[in-house]
């Protein structure tokens, strides 16, 4: 929601919408560099990246967004154009991250420049790519989420009866993508504008700082890197998809039983494929049918995509007798009454880590008592609950993992908090928590307690909820509310040493109590973009008490402080305030004692 706002703001929605009407239509596109270098999308671009927390990363020239804040608009557009002329990227930062199986991935980090630049880039290419992409690939794509990913299985699972998965995991994906072959997928979907195919490929070749031109693969941690690797494997997506799901038959059907049974009576083999980034199943109805799927599907991103598999990771697995993981969850089809069901849990791995790191936030609120880091406690457990409550056995998974830490709890909590019913706690806890379970209170937070998580429903993906269409967006207005749980477990995290518990607490509930929602103009906040504000200023006399407490977008929050006319006028215009909206500003001006706008 937020993205579409940017977009309306800076003239670009049309400018999307048109691009993935054409790529619907198989049009190709030879004059995309302009688009790229207009001034509203290199604008858009500066702006979707300062909103981003990665924005504070240096790359190696050492400079941050907080180092371009100064630049004017036109210093920004003019840089970015005359660098796009003759562009050569800087070196790339190499930075390491563990693994959940203790290995390592390399991440490089472009310079911050270079990062607007490949979102300038993103922007313009992602609705014509997002034209042509399969259905069912669920990883970085607008609106789609890995419990999208999991709904599919659980259908084909529930519904189709399927019950045997190709698992296929390629050695080194984004290490080993082909750049050649990257460059004529990208002409063969129709971005044929040779300039910006030619910086593609500069950035495709960005020296890595300490290790030198790369000759194959895209540095994870680029803003561009997600949608080539996308447009790479959407071929696999394509291919599976016309080996039975899009094979064309002679002779139209009136239903899709009648279309499967004309299918079935050839030799085409059965199966299909849930993809989410480079993690992909394709789910099959028997065992000889998965045989062949995994063969073919060996050979064909061998021969085809220039990549290999990794044969000690990828199997057949029969669901009836064998867990099947996939983005953290594992998945089986155990019988209920006369059929099979999909029956999903967490990996054992992930319950490692999840114990692992309950202990570490434990023992940091014993050595520090103080409410941040019981809130940083209450972040982790609303996180992996809301990532995890997907799964059809969550609870227990949940009462398992809580017992397993209940003694480790209890003695190093109990010195510093007190444990029991949380009595009158705040409306947060209240509306994600039952009181029945017994809690630790830590300098006034109560402790969110990590067996109290229920089942909720996988729900599939609507391919038509899209923001490159107009029906699109409407749905998106309709449908999308903020998921209110997974926002207040990132504004948990957000460390203000200088504010007071009682503030940071009612900050959480307002922001819940309202649904995620600027108390000004009604729109939709992410925990990016959300500021508290006194309705009675401190230095008035006001307070931190939940009622003095006001949720607003951070620049309707500028608009109330604001004594700059000119800044005061640009805010009016880019959020369109009515006239209700303007009075209602004025009434919180007045008690910060300014003037009326």
């Amino acid at each position: 929601m937020q993205a579409l706002r940017y977009w309306d703001y800076y003239e670009m929605t049309e400018t999307f919408t048109d691009l993935y009407d054409k790529s619907l239509k198989q049009q190709s596109f030879s004059r995309l560099y302009d688009v790229i270098t207009s001034r509203e999308n290199i604008l858009l671009a500066y702006r979707t990246i300062k909103s981003n927390k990665g924005s504070k990363t240096p790359g190696t020239d050492g400079n941050t967004i907080n180092d371009m804040k100064k630049w004017s608009e036109e210093k920004l557009v003019m840089e970015i154009r005359r660098q796009l002329e003759n562009y050569r990227p800087k070196k790339v930062r190499r930075k390491w991250i563990e693994k959940s199986n203790g290995k390592w991935r390399p991440l490089g980090i472009p310079c911050i420049l270079d990062r607007i630049i490949q979102q300038s880039f993103k922007q313009v290419l992602e609705p014509i790519a997002e034209a042509r992409f399969y259905n069912h690939s669920y990883g970085f794509r607008p609106l789609r989420s890995a419990h999208h990913a999991m709904a599919r299985i659980q259908q084909l699972i529930n519904l189709s009866h399927f019950h045997f998965v190709v698992d296929v995991d390629i050695k080194g994906f984004f290490d080993h993508i082909n750049h050649t072959l990257l460059i004529k997928q990208l002409w063969n979907m129709g971005i044929q504008d040779r300039k910006v195919l030619a910086c593609i490929g500069r950035m495709l070749k960005a020296e890595i700082d300490g290790e030198g031109t790369p000759t194959e693969g895209v540095p994870q941690g680029g803003i561009l890197s997600t949608l080539l690797a996308n447009i790479v494997l959407n071929d696999l997506d394509q291919w599976v998809a016309g080996q039975w799901e899009f094979f064309p038959l002679s002779k139209p059907y009136q239903s899709k039983v009648g279309e499967r049974q004309a299918k079935k009576r050839t030799n085409l083999k059965e199966g299909y494929l849930v993809r989410y980034a480079d993690d992909f199943k394709i789910i099959c109805k028997d065992g000889k049918t998965a045989q062949i799927w995994y063969h073919a599907t060996r050979l064909y991103l061998k021969d085809r995509l220039k990549l290999d598999i990794s044969p000690e990771k990828s199997q057949i697995v029969n669901l009836r007798k064998r867990e099947s993981e996939f983005l953290g969850f594992t998945i089986r089809a155990n019988k209920k009454h006369n059929k099979r069901v999909a029956r999903t849990g967490i990996k054992p791995d992930k319950k490692r880590k999840i114990k692992e790191e309950a202990r570490k936030l434990i023992r940091r609120i014993r050595s520090s008592p103080s409410a941040l880091n019981a809130l940083l406690f209450n972040s982790f457990v609303l996180g992996i609950h809301h990532y995890f409550k997907r799964a059809t056995k969550v609870n227990l998974e949940f009462s398992r993992l809580a017992y397993d830490i209940r003694a480790f709890m209890y003695n190093h909590l109990r010195p510093v908090g007190k444990y029991g019913h949380p009595a009158n706690p705040p409306p947060t806890y209240k509306k994600m928590y039952r009181c029945s379970f017994k809690t630790f209170q830590i300098a006034g937070v109560y402790l969110f307690p990590l067996g109290d998580v229920k089942t909720v429903n996988t729900m599939g993906f609507s391919p038509s909820m899209t923001p490159f269409t107009k029906e699109g967006r409407e749905m998106m207005h309709k449908k999308l509310r903020p998921d209110i749980q997974r926002q207040v477990s990132i504004l948990m995290k957000s460390t203000l040493p200088t504010r007071s518990v009682e503030y940071m607490d009612n900050r959480i509930s307002r922001y819940s109590m309202k649904m995620g929602k600027c108390e000004i103009t009604g729109m939709e906040l992410s925990a990016t973009n959300v500021h508290c504000h006194h309705y009675v200023p401190l230095i008035l006399g006001g307070s931190d008490q939940f009622n003095n407490l006001r949720i607003l977008h951070e620049d309707v929050h500028r608009l109330i402080h604001s004594k700059d006319k000119k800044m005061i006028n640009e805010l009016i215009r880019r959020f369109q305030l009515t006239g209700a909206m303007i009075e209602k500003v004025n009434r919180f001006r007045e008690k910060c004692k300014l003037e009326a706008i």
